[in-house]
């Protein structure tokens, strides 16, 4: 069997940029999945490379299970990025996680990390139900998890989790804190003060107020393709390295951070590691959530339906690959102004280009998953600012169309089971419950779900017809 991927096994070749035992903990990050290990880790070991600073370690935090920390204790917190693009892949060692805690085990010892005075920076990929909303934006106040969190409980939130660190950092005297959210949700900064300052005037966490008053949320958008890792890849690091990494994660070649340069103190140089900082994320954002994002969604559901099995295998279908471009170009390029430096036309050419990449096998299965809360942060405004303007969003319509038929009819066009795996399954379940399956039923059951298409949509004449001629196009 080969050896396992540690310190004293890893070959010289594959060496991390920093030595990790000589770096100190500067960051929390909440959410270590896949995405983090192969986005913002890597620039914060790129920055390292070209700095030769040793104070951003990271402390990652699972939100749910063990399994990266059993992953990557007995690998001294290494972990490799096999990076597949057009050529052989490639392969780099990350060295930048130096501790990982598992919040359902210990929820006091990630409050400890948050309010260690080293700590100046917190980061997040939570996914968007992890953030506990409410469809008006604000905190869900009603959820028993965070009612929990509230009662003073260790918490088990990640609201409740910062909450509970900055009221520590303020009995202990610890220094300034920036909280970067990195998911896909707009102005995630704004957004996650917001959900902050609900928690602080519901509950009577100490000194959590004072707190907010002086902590930065900057907005960030990030983006990159990491699908599941399989066997396969696994075997294909094992190859590369000489050794095995049982916490390898699987990457595009493309990869962007754009960050608000607003931060209360000390941060990482993500900048020399090829981040943007802006005083403007929006223009960003709302370019890769109505275009990448979009697109991703509608490719996922169509494909879906058609029994593709990956993105790429849809993409490869003309009549979807239409779809996709006429989506970004006759729906969404008239709502987006461009930041500097972005050619809408050729930012759309690219995605479908990265999409077709064969070598990722991103699931449409993956992709479709929580669909509920990801279809009004990259579909939805599309569609509003169009109907705003008078003019029909079709495809846009044709993408939710999609969404309802993936969730009404459970299985694809070879009989094969659409998994529904989303946070408000259930509502969408008891919606459907009796509508029966003729598209006008259909279309009214899930348009009624207020908490995705909020109280404007499911009066809109013109969506609803357009999404029942959809709905039954893909039906018949």
């Amino acid at each position: 069997m080969t050896e396992r991927l540690n310190l004293a096994s890893l070959p010289a070749a594959h060496a991390p940029a920093v030595d990790p035992r000589e770096l100190t903990v500067g960051i929390v990050h909440l959410g270590l999945g896949a995405f983090h290990r192969a986005h913002q880790a890597v620039f914060t070991e790129q920055a390292a490379l070209l700095t030769g600073g040793t104070r951003w370690g990271i402390c990652g935090v699972s939100q749910r299970s063990a399994t990266v920390r059993d992953q990557l204790a007995p690998q001294d917190g290494l972990y490799s990025v096999l990076t597949r693009g057009a050529g052989d892949p490639t392969i780099q060692v990350i060295g930048s996680i130096r501790d990982v805690l598992t919040a359902p085990e210990d929820p006091a010892a990630v409050v400890a990390r948050i309010a260690d005075p080293d700590v100046a920076v917190v980061t997040l990929t939570v996914t968007e139900k992890g953030y506990r909303a409410a469809s008006g934006g604000g905190l869900d106040l009603t959820d028993p998890e965070i009612q929990a969190d509230l009662t003073g409980r260790p918490p088990r939130t990640v609201v409740g989790q910062l909450a509970a660190g900055l009221a520590r950092r303020a009995e202990v005297g610890a220094g300034p804190l920036t909280v970067v959210s990195c998911d896909n949700l707009v102005a995630n900064g704004p957004f996650l003060r917001r959900l902050m300052e609900d928690y602080a005037a519901a509950g009577s966490t100490t000194g959590l107020a004072e707190q907010l008053e002086v902590v930065r949320f900057p907005a960030s958008m990030v983006d990159r393709i990491v699908p599941a890792t399989t066997e396969a890849d696994r075997d294909e690091a094992a190859r590369l390295l000489g050794v095995r990494d049982e916490a390898v994660v699987v990457a595009e070649p493309f990869l962007q951070w754009v960050i608000e340069n607003d931060f209360a103190g000390a941060r990482p140089a993500w900048d020399k590691a090829g981040a943007v900082l802006t005083a403007d994320v929006a223009p960003w954002e709302q370019a890769k959530l109505r275009m990448l994002n979009a697109t991703h969604s509608m490719l996922a559901y169509l494909g879906g339906l058609r029994g593709y099995e990956t993105i790429a295998e849809a993409v490869r279908d003309d009549e979807l690959a239409g779809y996709a471009t006429e989506l970004m170009t006759a729906d969404v390029v008239p709502t987006l102004t461009p930041p500097d430096g972005l050619d809408l036309a050729a930012y759309g050419e690219s995605v479908l280009e990265r999409f077709a990449n064969p070598a990722l096998k991103h699931r449409t299965a993956q992709v479709a998953m929580d669909g509920s809360v990801k279809l009004p942060v990259r579909l939805l405004g599309t569609v509003r600012d169009r109907l705003a303007a008078n003019a029909e969003p079709r495809l846009a319509s044709l993408a939710v169309a999609a969404w309802m038929v993936y969730v009404s009819r459970g299985v694809d066009d070879k009989g094969n089971e659409l998994p529904l795996d989303d946070p408000q399954a259930g509502k969408l379940r008891a919606a459907l419950d009796g509508a029966g399956s003729q598209p006008p039923a259909v279309v009214d059951a899930l348009l009624g779900v207020r908490s995705v298409f909020g109280d404007d949509l499911p009066d809109n004449k013109v969506f609803r017809a357009l999404l029942t001629d959809h709905v039954a196009r893909l039906t018949s």
